[in-house]
């Protein structure tokens, strides 16, 4: 069977990863015109009904050009100060252009401790998953104010991937400075060839990568592939286009080159095989009730958990066994193991009273359990 590439049309959540070249000009600074366009797309994929979060590059570019800073490579600090000049004014400027059409934005800044920490990634899932739940369009940045190297994406492109993987996005596309990804580097190869699909990234396509062309931009092809090989594997279709254009994403549905990456399952699915695999660090016995709600579809809830067995940190995986002790299912527990002995068997209106702080009324969430 022939492989189809995914239509834009059919996302139920679309992620837009925006790189700095795009948006920002080194003399000019914000690119306007480009961003109103781009509002455009935004509105029409929400008219449409997918949820859109967009992944921008750009504050440190803008902050630079604000503070006078020269071209070249800044040092720490100086990249620092000019993300902490430079991320409020891309805030403004993306509310600045969706709120006349009714969209409401919120900043989001994360570093790459927030996805590999199980109790952040949790947090932050959750926290998206409220914003998009509310019609809010999410501007996710690296939080460069604050990270450094060994805490650092380094390139909004795996960042872009990675909040893909955490929202349970189908569609992600990186607006790029190229228009697709090519069997060499096509500005110095003019025998290279865009590939319109791939449906595999195997060693052969990694060594096609090149490395970045744009001044501006931090991403070359090699972090794009790494992004597309985090976005494929939980399930999330990549497409790689130049995004320079007027309201590009109408461009791409108008047959615009591109590169589409394709998922071979639903982020759902990949996200229920990813649960599946993990090692359980202790175990959560129910009652029959529970049992019941699980099936379902429920999440698990304080009230319905009878014992709770062994040691284990928020975010952490979990067994979830019957009143029998016969193994149900596994999940991602948002409680540490100390906090669901203390909660286990009581209202989750009962929480806060028991630990003297408002937590989360599941136990274990139904988008991070597999039953």
């Amino acid at each position: 069977m022939p492989l189809v590439a995914p239509d834009l049309r059919a996302a139920k959540r679309l992620v837009i990863k925006i790189g700095s070249a795009l948006l920002v000009d080194r003399t000019t600074g914000l690119k306007q015109a480009w961003l109103a366009a781009l509002a455009l797309d935004v509105v029409e994929a929400k008219r449409r009904g997918s949820d859109v979060v967009l992944v921008s590059s750009g504050s440190i570019a803008l902050g630079r050009k604000v503070l006078g800073l020269p071209d070249g490579a800044l040092t720490l600090e100086q990249s620092q100060a000019a993300a902490a000049v430079g991320q409020i004014r891309l805030a403004r400027a993306y509310e600045e252009v969706l709120a006349p059409h009714g969209i409401t934005t919120a900043q989001v800044l994360v570093t790459l401790e927030d996805t590999e920490d199980r109790r952040r990634y949790l947090n932050s899932r959750a926290t998206m998953e409220t914003l998009l739940g509310l019609g809010v369009v999410p501007i996710v940045n690296e939080n460069d104010t604050v990270a450094t190297d060994e805490i650092r994406f380094g390139d909004n492109d795996r960042l872009a991937a990675q909040i893909a993987v955490t929202v349970g996005a189908d569609q992600l596309v990186l607006l790029s400075d190229v228009d697709g990804f090519y069997s060499a580097n096509p500005k110095e190869d003019p025998t290279a060839q865009r590939f319109d699909l791939v449906d595999k990234i195997t060693p052969e396509i990694e060594a096609m990568a090149g490395d970045p062309i744009s001044g501006l931009s931090k991403g070359g092809m090699k972090t794009k592939l790494l992004a597309a090989k985090t976005a494929v594997a939980g399930g999330c279709a990549m497409a790689i286009m130049e995004g320079s254009v007027a309201q590009p994403l109408t461009a791409l549905l108008a047959g615009a080159n591109r590169t589409w990456f394709v998922a071979q399952a639903d982020p759902q699915l990949a996200r229920k095989r990813w649960i599946n695999a993990m090692k359980p660090k202790g175990e959560l016995v129910l009652d029959a009730g529970a049992v019941v709600a699980l099936n379902a579809g429920k999440s698990l809830l304080p009230a319905g958990v009878t014992r709770v067995q062994g040691q284990f940190g928020r975010g952490e995986p979990v067994a979830i066994l019957s009143p029998q002790g016969v193994v149900l299912g596994k999940g991602l527990v948002r409680y540490t193991s100390e906090e669901a002995r203390a909660i286990a068997g009581h209202r989750s209106s009962d929480i806060e009273g028991i630990l003297g702080y408002q937590g989360r009324a599941a136990l274990v969430h139904r988008d991070d359990m597999v039953i």
